[in-house]
């Protein structure tokens, strides 16, 4: 393809872009919709609303142990991370690490790293098995955790992982976290709906000349 062919059509999309995003300004300031789409159901937001916060608020209801996590492990999670945990081929280590973090290797496990017991809840049951994510019941996904929070001497091998308990679990490196303290980092009124957001132009595609302006090619040197 030639370089003028090459401008042509880079000029084409551009202008196609630039067309679509006035338009769809022009729509969204005079109030109109385009009619596209369906509202979600109070199912469908349920079905994306999967996460689980740090107090265990929101964690769906179910339970599990160590012991149970190990079976489960064993066959869903074993050949990526190893039997022990101990991480399989490039795949992440889950256990140890401890006191590893201020050193010049650092070993970033659920145990040696993550604050919260519920960010591992919340990873399993939204990402994992790998190539099969969300295909874990929530008592598969408390069983897992309480099987890597016991390799990791977190818990017991009895104590029962449940929407109830995930939030009172201390993590060793729960201290490790801090809010960023920069004034600007958390507004003090967050806005949520029909928020005015100041937008500031910083640049344009004819100020930095990518842009033909007679539509023709760009002289290549």
């Amino acid at each position: 393809m030639s370089v003028s062919v090459k401008t042509r059509l880079i000029a084409a999309t551009a202008g196609a872009v630039v067309g679509l995003g006035l338009a769809t300004a022009a729509w969204a300031g005079d109030g109109l919709k385009l009619g596209l789409g369906t509202e979600a159901t109070p199912e469908q937001v349920k079905g994306w609303n999967i996460d689980v916060r740090p107090d265990g608020k929101d964690a769906p209801v179910g339970q599990g142990d160590a012991m149970e996590g190990e079976e489960v492990y064993l066959e869903q999670c074993a050949h990526c991370h190893g039997e022990f945990a101990e991480g399989a081929g490039r795949y992440p280590v889950l256990m140890g690490g401890e006191g590893s973090l201020a050193g010049p290797n650092p070993v970033k496990t659920p145990g040696s790293y993550w604050p919260h017991a519920s960010t591992l809840y919340d990873y399993i049951y939204r990402a994992m098995p790998f190539g099969n994510a969300q295909s874990l019941t929530p008592d598969q996904t408390y069983a897992l955790t309480a099987f890597i929070l016991w390799v990791n001497n977190v818990v017991e091998d009895d104590f029962v992982v449940s929407n109830e308990t995930i939030g009172s679990i201390e993590m060793p490196n729960a201290d490790g976290f801090i809010e960023d303290p920069r004034p600007d980092a958390q507004p003090e009124v967050v806005c949520m709906k029909d928020c005015d957001v100041p937008t500031e132009i910083v640049g344009r595609a004819a100020q930095i000349d990518v842009t033909p302006e007679d539509g023709g090619g760009v002289a290549v040197d």
